[in-house]
């Protein structure tokens, strides 16, 4: 009877082992399908030759940038003014006091045009390319003051005034007359308005050391851009 028992358990676990399997099995793709969707999937995920070439030749320029002229963190200070970048803009801005009571703030282009003059030497028929930077020069006395702002260009060595205004934050006028073209002027008139922007350290050596910095920040801002281009294209 125990006999009897026992091998009708082995029976019945059996028949249910078998029927769960098949059961488990029904539900379970074939290896086939599983193969298939493994394979689609890395194709997905595979650039085309198109894609994989711009990324190549991204990655070159980056390289050749850092290899040709690798920038340098930008100044923060240059004589009495401290440097605040703009980090993906194309411009900075400089700020400096002159003696107790005037305050100096100085908003910087970057290259923004350029002058071309003949080459120096006998041979007068080849030019130089010069870059141009447009710089704005306030300077506040306090509350109640007018600001004394000034348009100028910065070339590589020598600094130009371009025109003078005198701006009232307190009030809004709707058509202010904004001064004569400093151009304009009688040479003693400009002498002295250049005399007052310099004593104030706004000069010809400003002026070098804005051409050193936007040419740094040139290069930061390109190899920026690459590399956003390239990280886009990767996706």
């Amino acid at each position: 009877m125990a006999r009897f028992i026992r091998s009708a358990q082995r029976t019945l676990i059996s028949a249910a082992s078998k029927t769960l399997t098949n059961s488990i099995q029904s539900r379970i793709p074939s290896s086939a399908p599983l193969l298939q969707f493994k394979t689609y999937a890395t194709c997905k995920t595979q650039k085309s030759p198109f894609t994989a070439n711009i990324i190549r030749i991204l990655s070159n320029e980056i390289e050749y940038q850092h290899d040709y002229a690798p920038p340098h963190q930008p100044a923060r200070s240059f004589n009495s003014f401290t440097v605040q970048d703009r980090p993906g803009e194309k411009w900075m801005k400089m700020r400096g006091k002159y003696g107790d009571n005037e305050d100096i703030k100085i908003e910087v282009t970057m290259f923004d045009g350029c002058a071309f003059v003949p080459k120096p030497g006998e041979d007068d028929t080849g030019e130089n390319v010069v870059l141009h930077i447009s710089l704005i020069v306030d300077v506040f006395k306090g509350q109640g003051y007018p600001e004394l702002e000034f348009l100028c260009s910065a070339w590589p060595d020598h600094l130009e005034i371009q025109k003078v205004h005198l701006l009232s934050r307190d009030k809004i006028i709707i058509n202010p007359y904004m001064g004569p073209d400093y151009r304009k002027m009688n040479a003693e008139l400009q002498k002295t308005l250049r005399g007052y922007l310099e004593a104030r350290g706004v000069n010809n050596e400003l002026c070098r050391f804005l051409h050193e910095y936007m040419m740094n920040k040139d290069r930061i801002e390109l190899i920026q851009w690459l590399g956003n281009v390239k990280s886009i294209v990767q996706k």
